[in-house]
């Protein structure tokens, strides 16, 4: 499969660091059935933004991206702003948090938590 196929295959991307950190947390939780899902709500200086929550429970409706033993999940409304963004773990001088690289944003606001489409 090459590179392009592999991409449109794939809406949403796991970075290694969230991976790694998703199954960190949830083995310290000690529920295996623990998923991370991310979604997109109004607000925010930018129009949009990011939200992140672990859930045990899959809709029916929900994309789920799987890598690693690892789930990432993601509504129906929130899957129209995100395909192509990739989930990451970033740890630095503002803390450690999970970020959303987005492509289809066309502005963020310095914290990065909130963007424009």
């Amino acid at each position: 499969m090459s590179a392009v196929q592999e991409q449109i295959a794939v809406p949403l991307f796991f970075s290694d660091n969230a991976v790694a950190k998703v199954r960190e947390l949830v083995e310290d939780e000690g529920n295996p059935d623990l998923r991370l899902r991310v979604f997109v709500t109004g607000g925010g200086c930018s129009g949009f933004q990011y939200g992140f929550s672990f859930d045990d429970s899959q809709e029916d409706e929900d994309t789920a991206v799987e890598r690693d033993g690892v789930t990432l999940l993601v509504d129906p409304m929130s899957y129209q702003y995100l395909v192509g963004a990739t989930v990451d773990y970033q740890e630095g001088l503002q803390g450690s948090q999970f970020v959303v690289q987005n492509p289809n944003a066309t502005s963020t606001c310095g914290c990065g938590s909130s963007f424009a489409i």
